[in-house]
């Protein structure tokens, strides 16, 4: 789509009571983008625009430059995809009342038509994070993206762990991408802009009002292939993402926790209830995502060593810890050379370090 259609089509987010039903019933009704800008008032009421809003929308209309709206974008290094352009992502066209517009900072690619969301509490126990900060890694070094809401918690865990592996990770805001909340993640939001994306289908300036994270979560369900559900208590907003994505006939996943656990409440649950599959592990995950595959090849694939280096460190470890001490004295290889050699291993997935320079094979 030209530049001036997304000119339009920013103008026509910026209105108000045009959420994306109205807007798609709007841009159905008029085929291009600069006559849906320019439509009367009795047009838009017709297409179930409020009449009690017209004044407030007129007014908004006429005070808008389209022009100055694109510069504010190129200023924050902003991009905007509408639905008809072709690298907006395939899985969340497909729901119901799926973003008219998606601002982007940083990257969407065909990777990541592949994504899991990852959901939980803001305020997790130490069972939460552990699990998050274990399972995470596990999922993005089969090729996942993980999708999540850059909240505190659960969430921030989660594009951690998927960056430190190597991983893409998205995060779905409720506010403008210029507003960033909470605030502390703000360099977070840079790291995910550099090795993902950062969106949302709200425009810049929009304040992070709780009314917005609810609508929010549908983006992150709509994205993703399935959604897990860490920790979650009951009414956390986590929950409000897996009903999402049981409406999208998408998969949830949950991991239980103790009876007597009121943070784990929200996740028994929905595994009681029969609206989640528990799962113990990222292999419960891949196995119903029919991923197993592609572990199998990963598996396959960091066993080959990569130079004779590598061979020799190989063939020393196994799942008992040995220090790299031990290491080079097994291999006779130089200290500097070992250490290096483990760094590479550990970053394609062939070796975890375990305590204080230890090292066991990870598959």
């Amino acid at each position: 789509m030209s530049s001036p259609d997304i000119g339009y089509l920013v103008g026509l987010s910026l209105l108000p009571g045009i959420g994306p039903a109205r807007f798609h019933r709007i841009l159905d009704h008029f085929g291009e983008p600069e006559l849906a800008w320019r439509a009367s008032e009795r047009e838009l009421v017709a297409l179930g625009v409020d009449a009690r809003s017209m004044p407030a929308l007129v007014e908004k209309r006429r005070t808008i430059s389209i022009e100055a709206e694109l510069e504010k974008l190129r200023r924050h290094d902003v991009r905007v995809l509408s639905i008809f352009d072709v690298g907006y992502p395939l899985r969340l066209k497909e729901i119901f009342n799926a973003p008219p517009l998606l601002y982007i900072k940083g990257e969407i690619t065909r990777q990541d038509d592949s994504s899991i969301g990852v959901v939980g509490t803001r305020g997790p126990t130490v069972y939460g994070k552990e699990l998050t900060a274990r399972v995470v890694p596990e999922l993005v070094r089969v090729g996942l993206t993980v999708v999540s809401g850059l909240a505190r918690g659960i969430d921030s865990i989660a594009h951690h762990a998927a960056l430190d592996a190597g991983g893409r990770t998205i995060a779905v805001l409720g506010s403008g991408l210029d507003v960033i909340y909470p605030a502390e993640n703000r360099r977070l939001f840079e790291r995910i802009a550099q090795r993902g994306a950062v969106i949302s289908d709200y425009p810049l300036g929009t304040k992070p009002d709780a009314f917005n994270f609810p609508a929010r979560n549908r983006i992150i369900s709509g994205l993703s292939l399935g959604t897990v559900v860490m920790e979650a208590q009951l009414g956390s907003g986590a929950l409000i993402t897996a009903d999402y994505a049981l409406e999208q006939n998408r998969e949830v996943f949950a991991f239980p926790g103790r009876a007597t656990d009121r943070g784990s409440s929200g996740c028994n649950r929905l595994i009681r209830e029969g609206r989640a599959k528990l799962v113990t592990g990222s292999d419960d995950i891949l196995e119903e995502l029919d991923l197993t595959a592609a572990v199998r090849q990963l598996e396959i694939k960091v066993a080959i060593p990569a130079n004779d280096d590598e061979g020799r460190l190989l063939a020393l470890l196994s799942h008992e810890p040995l220090h790299v001490d031990e290491l080079v004295r097994r291999s006779a290889m130089a200290a500097p050379t070992v250490t290096s050699t483990l760094l590479m291993m550990e970053l394609k997935g062939a070796v975890r370090q375990v305590g204080s320079m230890s090292f066991v094979l990870a598959h």
